[in-house]
């Protein structure tokens, strides 16, 4: 007995600095991902005059988000083709192979060359990155939420949250980068070059992503060859339903997410303030994510899944357009920032269980394929292509500045009901 607690809290001490690593290992790689495909957007404006020149400001605006929108259509190809391949070959295995891909396309639109210097060829190279990211994008979720889950299933709620964790520091660290450079730094200049800082930033992220994963390990064993049907065909012949819970129950945090990744155009071509209010706004949002996504995961492994989620849920519900009519009635700074302060808040307690519910509609032998097409089409069709369509509801005139408040209200009534199905059928 003398012997029996020192020796526990040597086993405690060995198990917490495992799951850390584990943790680490995913945030690191996980955070890169989502870094790039904020970047991307948080700088649309700039984007959209070196790559995608037109007479008018808003065309050219539209065509990059249209790029970014594309990216998101070969998502659900990249789930589909890196989630099988974790299924039949490993966790860790499809994780190395995202991460060098989108370090390879950040790299690509970091070094890319204007349209003033190589004409028509640049958005056609910035189209494929965009879509070489899209694609590694597709295959990072599925693996890394199966990785997780399956390294320690008894607290599911809690470790799959940093899967969202992680994307909330990407978003916390994009948005930095553009207060940072729209304070600092002169519209000529950060035109002219600036833009290109943070992407250089997420590639030297990379090889720290790749090292990192190189050294942790699957919990499980991948099958052995010839003991398993493919994965894709036993999701979409046996397991559509869960497949269209899981993107139902996604939409509404995936829409409210890119909403603010969008806030720093919405604030400059629809409230005519300065980027800089809508990049910090951005920032304290995604600093919600960061610091309360992990304790919703962690208060849904005590109350539930679908308890948790339906609350904050409906509360999203409730606050959406009183939030956007405060921020159009008087788009203030101080109004701005609370006001999507609070949909970040909102957003992070309803996310945080997210990743655990979504994996437990799958089982193992299919979990990474299943979660891979269901997130990707999930993003695709309510995140990716949210702000080519609130840029473009925007323009109608009964709707107007409220547009984003239109499209929230909607895909969360679409959310909540997808969650009290899940919980009429018990499936999680």
């Amino acid at each position: 007995m003398t012997l029996s607690t020192p020796l526990n809290a040597q086993a405690d001490a060995t198990t917490k600095k495992s799951i850390t690593r584990l943790i680490v290992a995913i945030s690191v790689g996980n955070a890169l991902e989502w870094y790039d495909i904020s970047v991307y957007a948080y700088f649309a404006v700039y984007l959209s005059k070196a790559f995608f020149p037109a007479n008018d400001p808003t065309t050219s605006l539209l065509l990059t988000f249209g790029s970014f929108g594309l990216s998101f259509l070969i998502r659900p190809i990249g789930g589909i083709v890196l989630g099988a391949y974790a299924d039949r070959h490993g966790r860790k295995a499809s994780l190395m192979l995202s991460i060098v891909l989108m370090t390879f396309g950040t790299l690509v639109l970091a070094l890319m060359p204007t349209f003033a210097s190589i004409g028509i060829l640049a958005p056609i190279a910035v189209m494929l990155a965009r879509l070489v990211q899209g694609f590694s994008a597709g295959g990072e979720f599925g693996s890394s939420t199966a990785f997780l889950v399956e390294h320690m299933p008894e607290r599911r709620g809690f470790v799959a949250s940093w899967q969202f964790a992680s994307q909330g520091v990407s978003g916390l660290l994009g948005a930095g980068f553009g207060a940072l450079l729209t304070s600092v730094m002169s519209p000529e200049d950060l035109q002219s070059w600036g833009w290109r800082l943070p992407f250089l930033f997420g590639v030297l992220i990379g090889p720290v992503g790749i090292y990192i994963r190189n050294h942790v390990d699957d919990a499980t064993p991948p099958p052995a060859a010839g003991k398993q049907d493919s994965p894709v065909r036993d999701v979409l012949a046996r397991q559509k339903l869960a497949t269209i819970l899981a993107i139902g129950a996604l939409a509404v945090s995936t829409a409210v997410n890119y909403l603010i990744i969008y806030m720093p155009t919405y604030v400059v071509k629809t409230l005519n303030l300065s980027p800089t209010v809508g990049f910090m706004a951005a920032l304290v949002a995604q600093t919600a994510v960061a610091l309360l996504a992990p304790i919703a995961g962690f208060v849904s492994d005590k109350i539930g899944r679908t308890t948790h989620m339906i609350l904050f849920a409906l509360l999203l519900l409730v606050s959406i357009f009183p939030a956007f009519l405060l921020l159009t009635g008087k788009p203030t700074p101080v109004i701005i920032l609370l006001g999507v302060l609070w949909l970040g808040v909102l957003k992070s307690l309803y996310y945080g269980p997210l990743a655990a519910l979504m994996s437990e509609l799958f089982p193992p032998a299919t979990r990474a394929t299943g979660l891979g097409l269901s997130y990707n089409i999930g993003v695709t069709l309510f995140g990716g292509m949210g702000p080519m369509i609130m840029t473009w509801m925007g323009g109608f005139a009964p709707i107007g500045e409220l547009a984003p408040g239109y499209y929230l209200t909607a895909v969360c009534i679409l959310s909540l009901y997808s969650l009290f199905t899940i919980r009429r059928l018990r499936l999680a």
